[in-house]
């Protein structure tokens, strides 16, 4: 299991670090191969999502690709949508947060093909 939890940490920390969110890997991880409930996975990613973004934050500011005149009303409506996030995420049955969960990362995924298609034609 140890071995796991460290490849799955590299993964969500490259993904983490290119910018599309170490989530979108570690919570099916967690969940699909070491069967953790949707809110624990979900529980472990915040808790990682900090020490995973920060370094890779520092990165990104140190190249100047942060566009620092949006960065607070980002970060403002980010922590507002968070807490009622997390509040909803505690009232709604497990299961159903998996499903939804796993649409999100489908329709997310139909999302990026059609955008690669979109910018192929311009």
């Amino acid at each position: 299991m140890i071995f796991f939890l460290i490849l799955f940490g590299f993964l969500a920390g490259v993904i983490g670090g290119m910018g599309m969110g170490g989530g979108t890997i570690l919570i099916p991880m967690l969940t699909i191969f070491l069967s953790f409930s949707q809110t624990n996975a979900q529980g472990i990613n915040l808790i990682c999502f900090f020490f995973l973004a920060l370094p890779a934050l520092i990165i990104h500011f140190k190249n100047k690709m942060i566009e620092t005149h949006l960065l607070w009303i980002i970060m403002l409506s980010g922590l507002l949508f968070s807490l009622f996030g997390a509040f909803v995420a505690n009232l709604i049955d497990g299961k159903f947060l998996k499903i939804v969960f796993g649409i999100f990362l489908i329709l997310l995924s139909i999302w990026q093909f059609v955008k690669i298609f979109i910018e192929k034609t311009e």
